[in-house]
C-alpha cells in the first residue's frame, strides 16, 4: 500500500457513520434511501429489521466471511506472513518463560489444572484449553518483544496466537486450520478498534484498545478454531462483546503483569470460553453490533451526543486486505516507539565508526503520545534513555541486555543515559499511528548525524526477510529449550501447513 493509499484509509477510519457510506453496501440502498438523512444513522443503530430474521447486512457479511476462514484458502504471501508471526509469537512466549510474568502464568496452570487438553508452552504442563490459553497469552506479553498492529493500537500475536494454539488443541484442528484461525484474528480484532477511532479511540474514552482489539481477536480465532458456522459466529460475536473491557491504568503497573493479564491471557481464555460454550449450544444475540444496547452505543466515543463509529470498516475490504500483512514484527525486543531511534542508532554505528565516550547529546524526537509511554520508565525494555545508552555501549541490543535491571544503576551506563533527550515532536505527531522518529547525534568532535526513520525495520513498508525473523526467534528460543529443540520447532512452524494435527507442536514446545 502506497503512503496516499495509507493515508486515505486511516482518514477513512476516524470518519463517524455516514449515509453516503452505508449506501455503498449491499442489500440496504433501497432501505436507506427512503431515510430522511439526518435518521439514517439511528435508523442503523435503532432498527435492523430491514435485513432477513433481523440482522444488518454488516453481521451476515461479517459471520459469513468468519464461519467460512476455515475452508477458504489464503494468499501465498498471507499464509507466509502468518507463519512467521506465529513462530514470532511463540518465541514471544518461550522468551517470557523466564520473566516474572511468564513464572507466575507458568504457576497458575500447574497449580489450577484442568483436564490435560492444550499445551502450556516452555513447562511440562498439560492442561484445560481455557487455562492454557490464559497462560500461554501472558508468557507471550511478559515483556515487549512481541508483534504490534499500528492502525488498531494493539498486539494482536499475544491474543489471537494462544486462543487459536488452545482451541486448536481441543478441537485437533490441522495446522493449516491454525493458520486460516489466526489470519482471521487479525482481522477482526484490528477492525473493531479501527471502527471506533484507531488510536483515537481510547484517547476519547479511556478505555484500552488493546483489550477491546483483543477480545474480538482471540474469539474470531478459537471460533475459527472451533469451525462455527454464521449462526454460532453471531452469538460468539455476542459473548464477545459482553467481555468487552480494559481502562488506561495499565500502564501504570511497572512489573508487566496487568498489561500481560488484559492484552493476552484474559481474553484468549475469555474467547476459548466463548467459543467452547458457543459450540456447546449456547444462546444468545444473534447481532450486538445493531438494535438497542449495541455494542457501539455502549463503547464508541461521542461527540455531542452522536457517536463517532463506522461499522462499515468492520466488512472493508475483508478478503482483500489482510491486517497481519499490516502488523509490524519487533527487530528489537523493545517497546515499539523505542524501535525507530534503535534503527537510526544502528544506521550511524554503519556510517562511522564512534564510540559511546565519543557521543557528547542523542536527540530523540518521538510522538506526543510515545514518550509519555517510553520516556524515563523503571523498566528497562520500555525506556527510551536507558536502550539508548545501552546502544551505544554495545552497539546492538539484544533480549538480555534489555532485562538486566541492575544495568539501569550500573555508572557507566548513567554516563550515556545523561547525554540522551527525549523530546515529543508535532511533526510525528502529525504521522501517528505510525511509529516514526528523528534522532540527532552529536559526537565531541562537532559532527551531527541525522536520520528521520520513517519506516521501522519490520513494518510493512521495511518488513523483516524470513531469514531475519527466524534469527529473532532462535536469539529468544534457544536459551530456554536448546539449539536442537529450537530448530526442530522452527521448522515445524514454518512448515505448519503441512501438519495434521496441531498437537504435533507439542513436543518443541514445551521443556522436558
Amino acid at each position: 500500500m502506497s503512503h496516499a493509499e495509507d493515508h486515505s484509509y486511516k482518514a477513512k477510519d476516524r470518519l463517524q457513520l455516514t449515509r453516503r457510506r452505508l449506501i455503498k453496501l449491499s442489500g440496504i440502498s433501497t432501505f436507506l434511501a427512503a431515510v430522511p438523512p439526518g435518521l439514517a444513522k439511528a435508523a442503523w443503530f435503532l432498527n435492523s429489521d430491514e435485513a432477513p430474521q433481523g440482522i444488518s447486512p454488516i453481521m451476515q457479511q461479517l459471520s459469513t466471511y468468519m464461519a467460512s476462514a476455515s475452508t477458504r484458502a489464503l494468499p501465498d504471501d498471507v499464509t507466509e506472513k502468518t507463519k512467521e508471526h506465529i513462530l514470532d509469537t511463540f518465541a514471544a512466549m518461550i522468551s517470557g518463560s523466564s520473566l516474572p510474568p511468564g513464572r507466575a502464568a507458568i504457576e497458575f496452570a500447574r497449580g489450577y489444572g484442568g483436564k490435560e487438553i492444550a499445551t502450556v508452552v516452555a513447562s511440562n504442563i498439560v492442561c484445560g484449553p481455557i487455562e492454557a490459553a490464559f497462560a500461554n497469552g501472558v508468557l507471550a506479553h511478559s515483556d515487549e518483544t512481541d508483534d504490534s498492529h499500528g492502525p488498531s493500537r494493539s498486539h494482536p500475536g499475544v491474543s489471537v496466537v494462544p486462543a487459536g494454539f488452545a482451541a486448536g488443541e481441543q478441537f485437533a484442528i490441522t495446522g493449516v486450520h491454525l493458520i486460516r484461525a489466526v489470519a482471521l484474528g487479525y482481522d477482526l480484532g484490528s477492525r473493531i478498534t479501527m471502527s471506533m477511532g484507531g488510536p483515537a479511540y481510547q484517547a476519547a474514552t479511556h478505555r484500552s484498545t488493546h483489550g477491546t482489539a483483543a477480545v474480538f481477536g482471540a474469539g474470531a480465532a478459537a471460533g475459527c478454531a472451533a469451525s462455527l458456522n454464521p449462526e454460532k459466529m453471531r452469538l460468539l460475536l455476542d459473548y464477545t462483546a459482553q467481555q468487552t473491557s480494559g481502562i488506561g491504568a495499565w500502564s501504570r503497573d511497572a512489573e508487566h503483569m496487568e498489561k500481560a493479564f488484559l492484552f493476552a491471557g484474559k481474553p484468549a481464555a475469555g474467547a476459548v470460553l466463548a467459543a467452547s460454550l458457543i459450540q456447546s449450544g449456547w444462546s444468545g444475540v444473534q447481532d450486538v453490533f445493531s438494535g438497542p444496547d449495541n455494542f457501539f452505543e455502549a463503547f464508541a466515543p461521542r461527540e455531542n451526543g452522536t457517536i463517532k463509529a463506522d461499522p462499515t470498516v468492520l466488512v472493508d475490504r475483508l478478503g482483500e486486505r489482510y491486517e497481519i500483512a499490516r502488523t509490524n514484527i519487533k527487530k528489537w525486543t523493545v517497546g515499539s516507539p523505542i524501535q525507530a531511534p534503535l534503527d537510526a542508532l544502528a544506521g550511524f554505528f554503519k556510517q562511522r565508526s564512534f564510540s559511546a565516550d565519543d557521543v557528547s547529546k542523542v536527540v530523540v524526537r518521538i510522538a506526543s503520545d510515545e514518550a509519555n509511554t517510553v520516556s524515563n520508565r523503571d523498566m528497562p525494555d520500555i525506556c527510551l534513555q536507558h536502550m539508548v545508552a545501552i546502544m551505544l555501549l554495545d552497539k546492538t541490543v539484544t533480549f538480555r541486555s534489555v532485562h538486566d535491571r541492575a544495568r539501569m544503576k550500573d555508572p557507566a551506563v548513567l554516563r550515556q543515559r545523561a547525554k540522551v533527550e527525549v523530546l515529543a515532536d508535532p511533526r510525528i505527531d502529525a504521522r501517528r499511528p505510525k511509529r516514526e522518529a528523528i534522532v540527532e547525534l552529536t559526537l565531541a568532535d562537532g559532527t551531527q548525524l541525522t536520520e528521520w526513520v520513517r519506516d521501522v525495520r519490520g513494518t510493512a513498508e521495511n518488513p523483516m526477510t524470513r531469514e531475519e525473523v527466524m534469527d529473532k526467534a532462535r536469539d529468544l528460543i534457544a536459551p530456554v529449550l536448546g539449539t536442537e529443540v529450537c530448530s526442530k520447532l522452527i521448522g515445524k512452524l514454518m512448515a505448519l501447513e503441512t501438519l495434521r494435527d496441531v498437537h504435533e507442536l507439542r513436543p518443541v514446545l514445551q521443556r522436558s
